[in-house]
């Protein structure tokens, strides 16, 4: 996107008349080509946003040469793709503006943004939205219209992932949700506070809170997920994520062994990285329920985790996508044995590491199962619970945060 329609440093005469003879072209193909041509003149681009034929205006539109004055005029385009194609391509030169940027270019794109934003055709607004979700220099009222939307296609993104939203922001949405399902993307935000995670649970929406149980880095105070217990056995969706919640207290434990299905009293019945009281808690439970059928062949007949992992440990075939599998399924035991497994430390002290919840001795432990640096920050945030703001952060693919004999030295910590 250029700032004006300006023509290029000393033109090639002979080459701006060709341009201008193709722009005037009776047939639309001849035009349509041009205008995606990434070496055409702006001002041919600005003549041609003003073309006749849809197909013209939308190459126009997503031409990243083209002049923001043309820009300007495909805003209140007829066509709807032409203007979906112009959200595409401005929405994303926002989250990309440094500081160095011109105040009037910027001024230019927010003003389109805003336009864009409030377009009577949700998929354009939804596109705003995915490129915006993320963005730190958004205009905030843009935000906060799109956080309010009433298409949840819309909302969604902003609501999971904004980081312009504030709690006050999201408590009001809570309170007084503009659509079906906002609730339960706000669930689903990383390092989800405690009043939010309170509030969430006292609307008494299923499908938000399951995705709040199923957030591991959601801050769930003691006293609330205790309510939700107590309410749980008429919530059978409740239950998966319930039995996969990292750092459970035993008490918890306790008494969702009681009403879960036996699949999912065996998959408890997995966690290595329980602490002793709640793995009494699920081996007192089982023993219990041994009468019920369903239980018995839970417990005696599936493959447990500590064998599946050796299996496919023997079978060359125990990696990190197994493991990275694993925690898309939100099955916790398998991961944890298979990390036992692929680091030599064992599935007890895995879990013993696990349920810490430290930074610096779950990535040491990523590293000693020879796991990525990128993927240790999965298991903080997915495995051990840690919330984002608590993690270590790994350099992407580059390296780990601290040297070997670090790492080494906090895995000794727990007797690795």
């Amino acid at each position: 996107m250029n700032a004006a329609p300006a023509r290029d440093a000393l033109p090639d005469p002979a080459a701006y008349e060709r341009e201008k003879n193709r722009a005037a072209n009776a047939d639309p193909a001849v035009r349509r080509e041009l205008a995606r041509e990434p070496t055409v003149r702006p001002e041919i681009l600005y003549y041609l946003a003003s073309d006749s034929a849809a197909a013209v205006r939308r190459e126009i539109a997503t031409n990243p040469r083209t002049p923001i004055q043309a820009d300007l005029l495909l805003l209140e385009d007829p066509d709807e793709q032409v203007r979906a194609d112009l959200a595409r391509k401005v929405a994303r030169l926002l989250p990309d503006l440094g500081p160095d940027a011109q105040a009037r270019v910027r001024d230019r794109i927010v003003e389109m943004v805003r336009v864009l934003a409030r377009d009577e055709v949700a998929r354009i607004r939804a596109i705003v939205a995915e490129a915006l979700k993320s963005a730190d220099n958004a205009p905030l009222d843009v935000i906060q219209a799109l956080a309010r939307d009433v298409e949840i296609g819309v909302c969604t993104p902003v609501l999971r992932f904004s980081p312009l939203l504030s709690d006050e922001d999201l408590l009001a949405i809570i309170a007084a949700p503009p659509v079906k399902g906002a609730t339960q993307a706000i669930a689903q935000r990383e390092g989800l506070g405690s009043a939010l995670s309170d509030a969430i649970a006292d609307v008494g929406d299923e499908a938000a809170i399951t995705a709040l149980l199923a957030n591991p880095s959601a801050q769930i105070r003691d006293e609330t997920l205790d309510q939700l217990v107590d309410r749980a056995p008429a919530h059978p969706r409740w239950h998966p994520p319930l039995v996969d919640r990292p750092a459970l207290p035993a008490r918890i434990v306790a008494r969702i062994a009681v009403f879960v299905a036996a699949t999912l009293l065996w998959r408890l019945d997995q966690r290595q990285d329980l602490d002793p009281a709640a793995r009494d808690a699920v081996a007192a439970a089982v023993q219990q329920r041994l009468a019920e059928p369903d239980v018995a062949a839970a417990v005696g007949k599936k493959e447990s985790a500590e064998d599946r992992a050796k299996r496919l440990q023997q079978q060359g075939k125990l990696d990190e996508a197994s493991v990275a599998a694993a925690l898309d399924n939100g099955d916790r035991a398998f991961a944890i044995a298979a990390l036992g497994l692929l680091s030599g430390l064992g599935s007890a002290l895995v879990g013993k590491i696990l349920s810490a919840r430290g930074a610096k001795g779950v990535v040491a432990l990523a590293w000693k199962a020879g796991m990525s640096p990128r993927f240790a920050t999965q298991i903080q945030l997915r495995l051990a619970g840690i919330p984002p703001k608590q993690m270590l952060q790994t350099r992407g693919a580059a390296g780990w945060p601290m040297n070997p004999d670090e790492m080494a030295w906090h895995l000794d910590f727990f007797g690795g």
